[in-house]
C-alpha cells in the first residue's frame, strides 16, 4: 500500500509535478488546475505515493465554513482497483472533518462511473443533476461528515 501525504496549501514542487503529470493523463488540463488551485480557500492535496512516485491524489477546497468541495482525484492506471482511491477519500474526509467541516460535496459525470460508484459506497447521496453550459450532464453528491447533527 502507498504512503499517504497531505498538504494544506500547494505541495512541494516535486510532488506537484507528479500530481500534474497524473492529472494530465486523466483529465488533460493541468495548467488550468494550477491556476484554479492557487485561488481556492483552504485547499487540501491528499497524495498517495510509492517511494517518491505519485500514484494517486485527491484535491479539495472550502466552499463555506461548514461545507467542503472534493474537486479532483485520480489513481494511476496500473494502481487502480487496489483501494487507493478509497484510502485517499477516507483521509480527505477525516482531515476536513478534523478541521471543522460538516458536509463534503462533489460533482461527477456519468462517464466517470467508477467515481460515482466509489462515492456512493462511501456514503454520498445524489442531491442534484444538471446539464452544464457545455451540455455535459453532471451529478452532484454530498455526504455528512458526522453521523448525526448532534455531533456538530
Amino acid at each position: 500500500m502507498p504512503h499517504v501525504h497531505y498538504f494544506w496549501g500547494m505541495p512541494d514542487e516535486k510532488t506537484l509535478d507528479g500530481i500534474l503529470q497524473l492529472h494530465n493523463e486523466i483529465f488533460a488540463n493541468a495548467d488550468e488546475l494550477v491556476k484554479k488551485a492557487s485561488l481556492q480557500q483552504d485547499i487540501l492535496f491528499v497524495v498517495a505515493m510509492i517511494e517518491d512516485h505519485v500514484v494517486g491524489y485527491k484535491i479539495g477546497y472550502s466552499l463555506s465554513k461548514d461545507r467542503y468541495y472534493s474537486w479532483y482525484g485520480g489513481v494511476q492506471e496500473g494502481f487502480r482497483g487496489k483501494g487507493i482511491a478509497s484510502l485517499l477519500m477516507e483521509n480527505q474526509h477525516q482531515l476536513v472533518k478534523d478541521k471543522g467541516y460538516k458536509i463534503i460535496e462533489t460533482k461527477t459525470r456519468n462517464k466517470w462511473r467508477d467515481m460515482l460508484i466509489i462515492n456512493l459506497k462511501h456514503g454520498f447521496t445524489i442531491t442534484e443533476t444538471f446539464t452544464d453550459d457545455e451540455g455535459i450532464h453532471r451529478i452532484v453528491l454530498e455526504k455528512s461528515l458526522f453521523n448525526n447533527k448532534e455531533e456538530w
